[in-house]
């Protein structure tokens, strides 16, 4: 189960379209942003002077008290008042069309192939669920902690192996997307995760 680095001509033979030249920068740029964007939660919100719970009763009268006018108590100048221009609910998602997503994830595999930071091995799986077996073998093939292990899927055996290493992650084919590759300093890809990435980056 030892990775080797994934050429340009091995991806390439494996029906993934490698990105050589500068097309794609955006459509990542995009992608990236809108995956970001829909994480945002949106929940911060004001009361305006409509909403808060108060009187809308005159506190004095207009005439003859010597104090400044005041017309109601939900004003933003008291304490207690609405609050202007505050933030409200809002959805932060952005569309994103399929082909622009395409585009992205190929685009952000092929950047990674080039730089020589994707690993290939024919299958992956953990023996026994003991974090120390997962961090050897990460160690030994791969070099570095923070590493992105993609495959079609993985069992439960390799999963509770790897469940406490936080700085890698283990994702499926299926599922991987721009963020993703982008994020971490190696990928390491199963045969069978190649497959499906060189058909999601065609479709």
């Amino acid at each position: 189960m030892s990775a080797t680095v994934l050429s340009i001509e091995a991806a390439k033979a494996a029906n993934l379209a490698v990105i050589e030249n500068g097309i794609g920068t955006q459509a990542v740029h995009d992608v990236v942003v809108a995956l970001r964007a829909a994480r945002r939660s949106g929940t911060a919100n004001t009361k305006s002077k409509a909403e808060v719970n108060l009187s809308g009763a005159k506190p004095w009268r207009q005439k003859g008290t010597g104090r400044a006018r005041a017309g109601y108590k939900g004003s933003a100048v008291w304490t207690g008042g609405g609050v202007v221009f505050g933030p409200v609910a809002r959805d932060y998602s952005k569309k994103v069309t399929k082909s622009v997503r395409r585009l992205a994830l190929r685009k952000a595999l092929s950047a990674r192939i080039v730089a020589g930071d994707v690993l290939v091995v024919e299958n992956f799986a953990i023996l026994t669920p003991k974090t120390k077996a997962f961090t050897g073998w990460v160690k030994e093939n791969v070099g570095v902690e923070k590493a992105l292990i993609i495959s079609t899927d993985f069992d439960e055996t390799t999963f509770m192996a790897a469940r406490n290493v936080q700085p890698t992650r283990l994702v499926t084919a299926a599922e991987v997307n721009t963020e993703d590759l982008l994020a971490y300093k190696k990928i390491v890809l199963t045969q069978g995760a190649l497959s499906k990435l060189a058909e999601r980056t065609q479709k």
